[in-house]
């Protein structure tokens, strides 16, 4: 069964209290009536409360109408909570490291707003030192404190000793928190590419003005060069100044 309103021609009544467009009440008419009105606005005729006597039908643009509804659910799942159980195992003699790491895991939970089960897990001789689990769990919630609390002590549950953290805060204040850095980082790197694209920019600048200036003084050069070999050929200053030397007159003469 389809979830839909009746719009237009699908609605089957002989009359409809109609609301209009801006939402003011006009009153039980006629479904023609209804329709002639719907055609004249250019909107729809949507059945919005069809178990009303007389159904109750407003004029809107029924896709507009749509689209907005399905984008308010959109934002409402995005913004919606679930409640999520994340669980970390244990032994009673766990590594140093070992332990930093799971509490690390502990923090990063906490922080995202869920809740943490803890669960110590006994074998063999260790079941009969229950006080190692219990002052295990104890040690990691005095760690964790400022992001969480106990919400359930601990306690034993066959070879298994159980503790529940839950967090300060709330699963919709961590989500937009989480939203709140991812768009901060977002900004910061378009903002690095940016300046480096305006640092590039900067760059190419200097490179065009470099190669002008290079390609100017090869062109001086070459002018200079041109001007020497159009230049008449002079004599040297030695050999045109130097007297010419007269033949000697001949002694029969």
């Amino acid at each position: 069964m389809s979830t839909e309103p009746r719009i237009n021609d699908r609605i089957r009544v002989p009359e409809v209290r109609l609301v209009g467009p801006s939402g003011e009440q006009v009153g039980i008419v006629p479904l023609a009536k209804a329709l002639e009105l719907a055609q004249e606005y250019d909107l729809d005729l949507v059945e919005v409360a069809a178990t009303a006597r007389p159904p109750v039908c407003k004029l809107m643009d029924y896709g507009k109408f749509k689209y907005e509804s399905a984008m308010k659910a959109r934002e409402a799942r995005k913004n919606q909570a679930h409640t999520v159980i994340k669980e970390m195992k244990l032994r009673p003699k766990i590594d140093p490291h070992d332990y930093d790491t799971k509490k690390g895991h502990v923090v990063r939970f906490l922080k995202q707003g869920d809740k943490v089960k803890i669960t110590i897990m006994f074998r063999g001789r260790e079941q009969s030192r229950p006080e190692l689990g219990f002052r295990l769990l104890q040690r990691l919630a005095d760690d964790v404190q400022d992001l969480g609390f106990v919400e359930s002590s601990p306690k034993q549950d066959g070879r298994n000793m159980i503790m529940v953290l839950g967090p300060h805060k709330k699963k919709t204040e961590a989500m937009a928190e989480a939203r709140a850095l991812a768009d901060a980082r977002k900004a910061e790197r378009q903002g690095r590419v940016a300046g480096s694209d305006a640092a590039a920019d900067d760059d190419a600048v200097a490179e065009d003005l470099v190669t002008e200036d290079l390609v100017t003084e090869d062109l001086v050069a070459d002018d200079e060069v041109a001007e020497a070999q159009d230049a008449p050929a002079e004599a040297p200053a030695d050999e045109a100044d130097a007297p010419v030397e007269q033949p000697a007159a001949s002694q029969g003469a």
